[in-house]
């Protein structure tokens, strides 16, 4: 994201709040036009490239402790992650199956879904789909409600998924940013009181990252995910104006949440 809100930006700066070192194989670059309404302009990179900054990334002597992907462009980057994955053995995996980019309602490249579905959903131990990507996966179609969530966590459970967060965030009706998480035994219903700015861009990204980086320092999957939505909802609140298109959220609220300096 050239904005610097969402995407590997908002991973890294992420990443760094929680005391873990960052890496990032780009995929997509993600512009967009202030003189034409802020519309989002797509480029997936070459493969060729993706390939040679995860060889760049793998040749650590530190194994990696968890690892996450974000917007995957072409069915070829996919496969290129799964097949990574499996190779390398990651010790902990989220899948956030980006399908579009927030505030457009047009899929990145419709034809991704069934290959991150096919080869990434399956060996995740967390995926994080929002209300459009869970109702794509679960072949649910439109979510409107907790029930709804509750529902497509499970079917997206079915696949292969260990765990599965819903994001639903403001879209839900009524005064809570609500987000479910299944365990394949249980809801939990995440829920905060909606914050009433338009200062969100990043906060999927950012919630994702969250849980990779606290599998990555050694928390369990609830506790990340928990954590996570602490995490996000401090940086939502202390979000802030880039324009006035879009705002991203502050990744550094939930350290300084305590102190006098936001």
């Amino acid at each position: 994201d050239a904005s610097g809100g969402a995407g590997l930006a908002a991973d890294l700066k992420t990443f760094s709040e929680y005391s873990t070192y960052g890496m990032v194989a780009l995929t997509t670059i993600a512009t967009m036009d202030p003189d034409n309404d802020w519309k989002h302009n797509v480029t997936t990179l070459p493969i060729s490239v993706v390939e040679e900054q995860l060889k760049t990334i793998l040749a650590g002597d530190t194994k990696i402790a968890a690892m996450k992907t974000g917007m995957l462009g072409s069915v070829e980057i996919v496969e290129l992650a799964a097949k990574t994955i499996s190779a390398y053995q990651f010790p902990k995996v989220v899948i956030d199956p980006v399908l579009a980019c927030k505030g457009e309602g047009e899929l990145l490249n419709p034809e991704t879904a069934q290959a991150i579905q096919k080869y990434l959903l399956p060996i995740a131990d967390v995926a994080t789909p929002n209300l459009l990507e869970a109702g794509i996966f679960s072949g649910l179609g439109k979510l409107t409600t907790i029930e709804d969530m509750k529902k497509a966590a499970e079917k997206i459970f079915n696949l292969g998924t260990k765990h599965v967060v819903v994001k639903g965030g403001k879209s839900l009706e009524g005064d809570k940013a609500i987000d479910i998480y299944y365990d394949g035994e249980k809801h939990y219903i995440l829920e905060a009181e909606k914050i009433q700015s338009a200062y969100n861009h990043g906060a999927g990204c950012t919630f994702a990252a969250a849980i990779t980086a606290g599998l990555a320092t050694g928390l369990s999957e609830k506790e990340a995910i928990f954590k996570a939505k602490d995490f996000v909802t401090a940086a939502i609140e202390h979000g802030f104006r880039f324009n006035k298109f879009v705002g991203p959220v502050f990744h550094g609220a939930y350290r300084l949440k305590d102190s006098e300096t936001i």
